[in-house]
C-alpha cells in the first residue's frame, strides 16, 4: 500500500515538477487514434481476467497493475503533448473524479460496516423475499456496497441450514448489490459519476423509479416463486429458527442519514467560490462535500462498539482495491473520454454511430444494451463515463432534452452490471463473503448462466416498455 501511494503521489507531482512554462492549450482530440485506448483496455481486461487466471499475483500485485497502465498512458501522453497537458489532464481526472468517488465510497463503506446485524431469522421464502426487499430499498441511500455488506451476511446465516441456498445470493447481487442503486448518486458509483458531472441528485429518483420497480418487482416474484419451489423440497426442521434480531451500531443510521444531507446541501449550493489548485478550479461545495463525508467516515470509526466491526468481518482490503484499481481507471479513461467529446470527428465515431438513429437523433435502446453489455465485463463506472460523453455530455441537456437517453445509459449501467462477477465491485465482494460462510457459489460462466436466464428476459422487458 505504501508503494502504491508513493507512486500516485509521484504522478500528481512530477508531471507538474517537469511542466513547461507556457499556459495550457486545450487538445484536439479528434487527431488521436484509437492507440490511446489500449491501457483503459488493458486495465480492464486485467480486472476481468488475472483474478480468475492469477489469483494469488493480482491480489498482491493489483495496485502495481493499476500503476503500471496509469504509466503505459501518461509517459507516451507527456512525450509527445508536453508534461503541461499531462499535469493538467492528470489533476483534472484526480481532484474533479476520482477523489471525490473514493471518498463517497470510503464514507459508504465505513458507515454501513459499523451497522450490525445481531441475530438471525429462518430462512423461509416469505423472509427472504422481505430481506431481499428490504436491501434493495436500502441500496439507494446506503450504495451498493454499504447494503452489500449490510445484509449478506444476515442472508446466509438464515440459510445456512438448506440445502439450496445459492440462488438467495444469486438473487441478492442481481437486486442488492446492483438493481437496488437505482434510485440516488448514493446507490451506485456510475450515478455518483453522473452527479459529479452536473447530473441533478434526485433526477434518477424521478427518471429511473417507474423501470426500477418493474425490473424489481419481476425479479422478486420470480425469486419468491423459485424459494418456494426449494423450500417445499426440504426438511423444515433443517432451517433456522427465529431468534430476537437487534441492531448493534445503530448510531451510524444516523450517520448515513446525515451522508444524505451533506451530498443534497452541497448540491444545492450556488456559488461562484472556488480553489484553484495546480491550475484547476475546484469549487467551494466539492470541497466542503468531501470534507463533510471523511469527518463524518472518521466519527464512525470513532463511536462504533468494536462487536460491530467484529461481526461484520469489517477490514479495508475491498476498499483499498476500490481505491488502487480506481486510480488507473480514471488515469487510462482520459483519452477514450477526449476522442469520444470529439463525437463523429474522432477515432470512436463508430461506437457514436452505433448508438445514433439515421436521422442523428440518440438511439435509446441501443444505449440501454451496449452500456449495459459493457458494462457487465468492463465495470460500470467507467462504461458510463465514456457513453455519457458519447452522448454529448453535457448534464444540462441530457436532463431534458435527451432524458430519455441518460435514462437509458444509468439504467444499462446499474442493471446490467449484474449479468457478471464482474459487472459491479459488490458482486465479486459477496461471492467472497458467500464462499468463505461455506456457500458453493456459481463459476464465473455458471453465474452467467443464471443471469441469462433471469436477467436479459427482465432487460428486454426494460427495453420493450421504456426504450423503444
Amino acid at each position: 500500500m505504501r508503494s502504491f501511494l508513493s507512486a500516485a503521489i509521484a504522478l500528481a507531482v512530477v508531471p507538474q515538477a517537469l511542466a513547461a512554462e507556457t499556459g495550457h492549450a486545450a487538445l484536439d482530440w479528434s487527431a488521436f487514434e484509437l492507440i490511446w485506448a489500449i491501457p483503459f483496455v488493458g486495465i480492464l481486461l486485467s480486472i476481468a481476467i488475472l483474478p480468475l487466471a492469477a489469483p494469488h499475483f493480482w491480489h498482491h500485485r493489483q495496485g502495481a497493475v493499476a500503476i503500471a497502465w496509469a504509466l503505459a498512458f501518461l509517459v507516451p501522453f507527456a512525450a509527445l503533448y508536453g508534461f503541461e497537458h499531462a499535469h493538467h489532464e492528470f489533476l483534472h481526472s484526480m481532484l474533479l473524479d476520482y477523489i471525490p468517488f473514493v471518498i463517497m465510497l470510503f464514507a459508504l463503506y465505513t458507515i454501513s460496516g459499523g451497522v450490525y446485524v445481531k441475530g438471525h431469522f429462518a430462512g423461509t421464502p416469505v423472509n427472504n423475499t422481505g430481506l431481499l426487499a428490504l436491501g434493495t430499498g436500502l441500496a439507494s441511500f446506503t450504495g451498493t456496497t454499504g447494503a452489500s455488506v449490510l445484509l449478506i451476511r444476515p442472508l446466509i446465516r438464515a440459510n445456512a441450514g438448506r440445502k439450496y441456498n445459492v440462488h438467495t445470493v444469486v438473487f441478492f447481487i442481481f437486486l442488492v448489490s446492483n438493481i437496488g442503486g437505482s434510485l440516488t448518486p448514493l446507490g451506485d458509483p456510475p450515478l455518483y459519476l453522473g452527479f459529479l458531472k452536473g447530473v441533478d441528485f434526485f433526477w434518477t429518483t424521478t427518471n429511473l423509479l417507474a423501470k426500477t420497480i418493474v425490473a424489481v418487482a419481476v425479479l422478486l416474484s420470480v425469486f419468491f416463486v423459485l424459494d418456494s419451489i426449494l423450500y417445499g423440497r426440504e426438511a423444515k426442521s433443517e432451517a433456522p429458527k427465529d431468534t430476537s434480531i437487534s441492531l448493534v451500531g445503530k448510531r451510524n443510521l444516523l450517520l448515513l442519514a446525515a451522508v444524505v444531507g451533506v451530498v443534497l446541501w452541497t448540491a444545492t449550493w450556488e456559488t461562484d467560490g472556488v480553489v484553484n489548485i495546480g491550475g484547476i478550479a475546484v469549487d467551494y461545495p466539492s470541497i466542503v462535500r468531501s470534507g463533510g463525508l471523511l469527518a463524518l467516515a472518521f466519527l464512525s470509526l470513532a463511536i462504533t462498539p468494536a462487536e460491530a466491526r467484529t461481526g461484520n468481518d469489517f477490514n479495508w482490503g475491498p476498499m483499498a482495491e476500490v481505491a488502487k484499481l480506481f486510480l488507473g481507471i480514471f488515469v487510462t479513461i482520459i483519452p477514450v473520454i477526449g476522442i469520444l467529446k470529439a463525437g463523429s470527428a474522432g477515432a470512436l465515431a463508430p461506437v457514436v454511430a452505433l448508438v445514433t438513429n439515421p436521422d442523428g437523433t440518440p438511439n435509446n435502446a441501443a444505449y440501454f444494451w451496449v452500456t449495459g453489455g459493457l458494462s457487465s465485463f468492463l465495470d460500470n463506472a467507467p462504461t458510463y463515463l465514456v457513453f455519457f460523453n458519447a452522448a454529448g455530455g453535457d448534464p444540462a441537456t441530457l436532463m431534458t432534452t435527451f432524458a430519455g437517453t441518460l435514462a437509458a445509459i444509468s439504467a444499462g449501467a446499474v442493471f446490467m452490471g449484474a449479468n457478471t462477477y464482474i459487472g459491479n465491485a459488490p458482486n465479486f465482494m459477496v461471492k467472497a463473503i458467500a464462499e468463505d460462510m461455506g456457500v458453493k457459489m456459481p463459476s464465473f460462466f455458471g453465474y452467467m448462466v443464471w443471469s441469462v436466464v433471469f436477467l436479459l428476459p427482465t432487460f428486454g422487458l426494460i427495453t420493450y416498455l421504456f426504450f423503444l
